[in-house]
């Protein structure tokens, strides 16, 4: 499911180093800021662990409105933070019952831009941070109370944008994001799920 998600990002950076051969110069670094815009896909792993003893928990993808905004300090290095509309997840407890959970998941990348600062029309990036999940809206197929409990963890980030003139480019992102959370029933720990999914969003990007 990862590879899948990480295979469709650099074949998107691969269709825009095609019109790398433009002659045409577009300002791109120091003290930028810039929204980038679209649909993000939360694909957790395949494998989410296991509760209440040994039942197996399965998490699904759910996609959802997503934005960020970022800075440049300098040519290459800058800062973005990632927003979005609450994603909405189905989950299944291996012969117990199922649920769902809504969850945001706020995610600060300090970036490198390795071509900052050149007329280059396709821009590549990394990223590295820290990302906050927050869980609500839990629900179970069940007269039961179940809660997942908020996270913190890593994230890793690559990216890249397609100059269209000096305000408007194409983006296509995903983020590697470390999230695991200890879920409760009805007051009681039950163990630990673990997410730790892959983001991919396409959208557009403007820079003010």
């Amino acid at each position: 499911m990862h590879k899948s998600a990480l295979s469709t990002l650099i074949a998107a950076g691969v269709a825009a180093a095609a019109v790398t051969a433009s002659t045409q110069a577009f300002a791109y670094g120091a003290g930028d800021f810039f929204t980038r815009v679209g649909v993000a896909k939360v694909e957790p792993k395949s494998d989410n662990g296991d509760i209440l003893g040994g039942a197996d928990v399965d998490v699904q993808d759910d996609s959802a409105f997503a934005f960020t905004l970022g800075y440049r300090f300098t040519d290459k290095l800058g800062v973005e933070l990632l927003a979005a509309e609450p994603f909405d997840h189905d989950f299944q407890v291996e012969g117990v019952t199922g649920g769902s959970v809504d969850h945001l998941p706020p995610t600060l990348t300090l970036q490198y831009y390795p071509l900052g600062g050149t007329d280059a029309r396709v821009q590549p990036y990394a990223g590295i941070g820290v990302n906050y999940t927050t869980f609500s809206d839990e629900e179970l197929d069940a007269p039961l109370s179940v809660e997942f409990d908020d996270s913190w963890g890593a994230a890793g980030q690559l990216g890249v944008d397609l100059l269209i003139d000096d305000h408007w480019a194409l983006n296509a992102a995903a983020w590697y994001l470390d999230i695991d959370t200890d879920a409760s029933l009805n007051g009681n720990d039950i163990g630990k799920v673990e997410i730790d999914p892959v983001v991919v969003m396409g959208g557009i990007s403007y820079r003010f």
